[in-house]
């Protein structure tokens, strides 16, 4: 194949070619475990061996790339890292999240919103109503409780103790549940998610995922809430996970459950 060679049956219209498969090469680069060999570039990228050795030669030649001498592997190269710091800083996960969210109070029979962590625990800075349902106690501002709603349990999964237990404290008494235990923390840890049903109004679900940063640590929850005869379909329950997983794409999050 040559330089023009693509996936068969792609089109691509409006777009320079040979960007769009130098693009490939790099994001092979940046999901790699480790360096790699022109061979193996070539088989994931499923392009031919010459056509590989020219792209990341010029990838090399303009710092995207670098080849160890001694080994003559190929990883990111010092301008890619560049581009990435800067990506990073420009990147606002609650905005982000909130652009999802909103989307999905829109089309979805469910309210919901987006929580960062206060020291007084989950609170609400954005949160949209749901012309199919809605919730009126929860508004923008609401601080939420740390052990009974599934944005608390999100929270607890990957937030240090200490930082729960001082927050649990300053929370009324009417807040308080009993405080999850290892197992039930585990398991949102391990799936990035967390539900509830009938833990602040009757018959109401509430459904939460983690948004990380580049780093792994948790910048936001992402929670909705609906009733719970409402998601009678796979489709409807993993809703918000969907987003979550786009969300957390964007914000380069790391952590994410496969």
């Amino acid at each position: 194949m040559d330089d023009a060679e693509q996936s068969p049956g792609e089109k691509r219209s409006g777009t320079i070619q040979s960007v769009a498969i130098a693009t490939r090469f790099l994001q092979v680069l940046a999901s790699a475990e480790h360096e790699l060999a022109l061979g193996e570039v070539a088989r994931r990228t499923n392009t031919g061996g010459s056509t590989t050795h020219r792209y990341l030669q010029s990838l090399v030649k303009e710092g995207l790339a670098r080849q160890d001498p001694a080994t003559g592997l190929y990883d990111l190269g010092p301008a890619a890292l560049s581009i990435g710091i800067a990506a990073l800083k420009r990147v606002d996960a609650v905005e982000i999240a909130a652009s999802h969210m909103k989307a999905l109070a829109h089309r979805q029979a469910a309210s919901g919103g987006v929580a960062i962590w206060t020291e007084r625990g989950p609170t609400l800075v954005r949160w949209y109503r749901s012309a199919y349902f809605s919730v009126n106690p929860l508004a923008l501002g609401d601080i939420l409780p740390v052990d009974n709603t599934a944005c608390g349990l999100v929270f607890q999964a990957f937030l240090p103790k200490s930082v729960i237990d001082a927050a649990r404290k300053q929370q009324p008494a009417h807040f308080r549940g009993t405080p999850p235990g290892k197992a039930v923390l585990d398991e949102v840890r391990e799936r990035c998610w967390a539900e509830m049903t009938s833990h602040l109004l009757s018959n109401v679900t509430g459904q939460a995922a983690p948004v990380f940063d580049a780093q792994g640590e948790i910048v936001c929850c992402m929670t909705t809430v609906t009733d719970l005869g409402r998601l009678n379909s796979p489709e409807d329950r993993d809703a918000l996970y969907r987003e979550a997983r786009v969300v957390n794409q964007s914000t380069g999050g790391r952590g994410w459950a496969e």
